[in-house]
Order: C-alpha cells, then structure tokens, then sequence
C-alpha cells in the first residue's frame, strides 16, 4: 500500500515529477497549487479543470490532511467560536471577531501550551504539538468564509492569539503567514496580521533578523519583573531587560511600531504606580498599548479591575502622550474572549 503524502507539503516544482510521470503536462502542476492555496480546496474532487482520471490519480498518491469545523458556537455580540478538528483527531479554537470597520480571525499556533500563564484557560492545558501551517493555513480559510457568508464582509485582520505561543512555533507560524500574504495564496497584506508572544527575546531578535512585516504585539500584563515573573513564568528567563533589549533591535531592523497588550486584574497591576511602570517601559520603542478587560476563568485567582480604576490607569497613560486603546471583552457568553480558549464544547 502506497503511503499518502500530504500534498500541501510540497512545492509546486516538487509536484512537476509526478504529473511528468503520470504522463501529464507539468502545468498541472501549477493547476494543482492553485487549488490548494489561491482557491483553497480541501479535496481533489473540488479540481474541476483536471480530469476525472488525473484526480483519481492525485488521490491515490497524496491526501489534504484538511482541518474540519466539528462545532461553532455564536455570541450574543456575533463573535463566533469555532472548534476545529485536525486531521489526528487533536482540537484547537479559533474565533471570528466581528466590529463595524473589521472582521479578525484569532487563530491558534499550538495543540495547548507549554507556558503556564497564571491568567490563561489554554495556560492549564498540557502543549502536544505545534500546528503545522497548513493547519493554521485551514484555520484562517474557515473564518474568512464565516465573515463573507454571516456578515457579508471579507476578512480583514489576522491575529495570532489563539491557543499556544506563536514564537514556539517559529517555523510553522512564518510558514502559514507567508501562504496567506503570498499572491499565490490568500494575498492578504501583512500588515494587517499581528502575530502575538509572551515575550521571548531570541525569538523576537529573529523576527529582526527576518525583518518581517506583519505586526508584533507583546503580552506585557506586568511592567514589573517580580509581579510578570508571578503571572508569566517564562519572566524568568525573558526578564523585562531582555525584552527592552529584544525589541529595540526589533524596531531597528523593521520599523514596525511594537503593540503592548496589558490585562488590567484588580488589585495586582491596576494601580497608578503600574500605570507609572507600564509608561516607563513603554518610553523603549514606539508603540501603542491595548489595555484589556479581563476575562475570569475558573479558578478565580484573579478579577476584572473595577470601572473606576480602569479609567484613572488610562487617563494616567493618556496624560503622558502614549497612544492607548481599551479593548472590551468580546464573545465573553461563550468563553471566546482573550485567555478563555480552552475547548469547553
């Protein structure tokens, strides 16, 4: 019995042996590639311009290990949470995020994951694997089609802030977004994907190198090393220094203003000498800050701050001319909003 190779893993020039051998024409091969990306088909059926006998032979040769939706869950806000099935069986969530001027897929970059943030449902699940960029390739196809099909919009923005660290899946992750920006993909700008970590210096000085041109967004939470090292135990290894350090270099070599994203909890980080902290650090680079609502999960250790001292941190920032926005919980009815990813269907 032969075994199936997945198709998507292969270039087109890799694909031109293989026609040449079946005794078709080598642009086939590029037929074949613009199915899989440009028109996204998740099945040799769906190659009406080959003929019936080519993809009887395709299927025999090769399979599209395709990413399935097993169930979708809707929001009073019309945010749609998605459960998507991989190919071996393994879960992961992805959300749509409808707003008047955008629709962003939040999709995930790891099966669980292995940095045990003291705030994050999808912290106390164990990592299995990486996702590889097909996978997340599929993840951003299905919520571009719910936006065009229920809202009648196309998809606008992609952000990497789903389950798993992004940066832990280097490859993978820079993989899937040149798939997506390619012409010969999605053809989305990268300057409307953001991709976002919990802080991991080398890896952000990579990106530098790499000198990409999606967007990065830093989950900061803390500007403070003993109170992030308390909620983010990879503090320990990436303190706030390294991080200074990393993203300057970052901005060095991209020119890409840098999005910190701070979760305001009640009585840990909510206070104005943290607003203080926060606007200290962020004097490093350019950049603007996301201030989040916080969403509660189940072993309560901590809670959303109140209205009061949400509005006196932001004004504090806004009074020393820093770009901030507060982002409010979205899908929060079906544990769909930042940090609840966590596969509860």
């Amino acid at each position: 019995m032969i075994t199936k190779q997945n198709i998507r893993l292969l270039s087109q020039d890799e694909l031109k042996p293989f026609f040449l051998n079946i005794g078709e024409k080598v642009f086939r091969a590029k037929q074949v590639y613009e199915w899989l990306w440009k028109k996204s088909a998740q099945s040799f059926d769906d190659m009406t311009n080959l003929s019936k006998q080519t993809r009887e032979q395709l299927k025999e040769h090769f399979s599209i290990p395709a990413v399935k939706i097993k169930s979708s869950q809707t929001s009073s806000d019309r945010t749609i949470k998605n459960a998507f099935e991989l190919a071996d069986g393994n879960i992961v969530e992805g959300v749509l995020i409808p707003a008047p001027d955008r629709m962003t897929a939040c999709i995930s970059s790891q099966v669980g994951c292995s940095l045990t943030c003291k705030f994050c449902a999808t912290g106390k699940l164990k990592r299995l694997r990486n996702i590889r960029f097909d996978e997340i390739f599929d993840q951003v196809v299905h919520i571009k089609k719910q936006a065009e099909q229920n809202y009648n919009s196309p998809l606008t923005n992609i952000v990497y802030m789903g389950m798993g660290e992004p940066l832990l899946n280097y490859k993978g992750m820079m993989e899937s977004i040149e798939k997506i920006t390619s012409p010969d993909g999605l053809g989305m700008s990268p300057k409307r994907i953001t991709v976002s970590t919990a802080g991991i210096a080398k890896m952000i000085k990579k990106l530098g190198d790499d000198q990409v041109k999606f967007n990065l967004a830093l989950s900061l939470h803390a500007a403070n090393d003993k109170k992030r090292d308390h909620i983010m135990p990879i503090n320990g290894h990436n303190s706030l220094d390294s991080l200074a350090e990393a993203l300057r270099y970052f901005y060095s070599k991209t020119g890409t203003r840098v999005t910190f994203e701070y979760i305001v909890f009640k009585d840990f980080n909510d206070a104005i000498e943290d607003a203080a902290e926060l606007v200290s650090f962020a004097k490093n680079i350019p950049c603007k800050i996301n201030i989040i609502e916080y969403n509660p999960i189940d072993d309560g250790e901590f809670q959303q701050t109140t209205p009061e001292r949400l509005d006196a941190f932001v004004q504090y920032i806004e009074d020393k001319n820093l770009v901030v926005n507060v982002r409010r919980s979205r899908g929060k009815d079906i544990d769909a909003a930042c940090g609840q990813l966590a596969n509860k269907h």
